[in-house]
């Protein structure tokens, strides 16, 4: 599984970073945490809000802060 962090690196992105590691860290699942910071990529998804959440290349939640409960709900 592949999760990417869209976002230019601001706190809420870090935030989302982390709630992300944290979720994947206690459903013990096999993913990679990736963060796609240039505009140019994010746009390529059709995000025009960051922080936006895709999993496996597919924009799972985009403008907002998912809670780790939230991302892990995603996920599984």
């Amino acid at each position: 599984m592949k999760i990417e962090i869209l976002g230019t690196g601001c706190p809420k992105c870090k935030r989302l970073t982390q709630n992300a590691e944290e979720a994947v860290k206690e459903l013990g699942i096999d993913a990679e945490i990736v963060k796609v910071t240039k505009i140019k990529e994010i746009m390529n998804y059709g995000v025009m809000m960051t922080p936006a959440l895709a999993v496996d290349g597919d924009v799972k939640a985009s403008g907002k802060v998912l809670s780790k409960d939230e991302i892990k709900n995603i996920i599984s």
